[in-house]
């Protein structure tokens, strides 16, 4: 890498450098506008929504075989379940089979509410990237977990779901977390 006198990166690393940080930029903006999109929409939010669309895939069913399905922790689904309850979406019974369990299932209310929901964009995402060639889909891992290692982000826990702010919150705390990390408005 060539360096000027003052050891910063010559113009076409920088120029590479910004164009790589714009991207990065427009993949966290499309994820927040698309969470605020569900948030304003429709009451909820992302990981909200990927657990009641699982729910549908097969109900009831208890709350650990839920939290591996959708790879959250059980306490975090717990937390969604909580203010999907409240919603009137879901609604807990305990097992007669084994009472131990408490098991899930989605309300008629959470049935409507998704039949008008977009798909969520980590579905997109999927249904593009299988596409992709083997290679391709490889290359794009490698590249991002360099991303991330280049940002000190290892240790940074985050599930396969593609959304901003904490994954267990209501989507009113969602909506004032989106606004506390919304572009300033631009002067003219």
């Amino acid at each position: 890498m060539q360096r000027t006198g003052n050891g910063q990166p010559s113009g076409f690393e920088s120029e590479i450098t910004n164009e790589v940080m714009s991207a990065l930029r427009r993949i966290i903006r499309a994820i927040d506008l698309h969470s605020r999109a569900l948030v304003q929409r429709f009451g909820l939010t992302g990981p909200q929504l990927v657990v009641l669309k699982e729910l549908l895939v097969e109900s009831p069913r208890p709350v650990n075989e839920i939290a591996s399905s959708v790879n959250l922790s059980q306490a975090t689904v717990t937390g969604i379940l909580d203010r999907l309850e409240k919603k009137h979406m879901v609604v807990r019974v305990r097992s007669d089979i084994d009472r131990r369990k408490v098991l899930v299932s989605p309300t008629e209310i959470a049935e409507a509410t998704l039949a008008g929901a977009p798909p969520l964009l980590q579905e997109h995402f999927t249904v593009s990237f299988v596409k992709l060639p083997d290679w391709q889909q490889n290359q794009i891992l490698s590249s991002l977990q360099r991303i991330v290692a280049l940002m000190e982000a290892g240790d940074v826990e985050a599930g396969p779901i593609l959304t901003t702010g904490p994954l267990d919150v209501s989507p009113e705390k969602t909506e004032e977390f989106l606004k506390s990390v919304a572009e300033p408005p631009v002067d003219s």
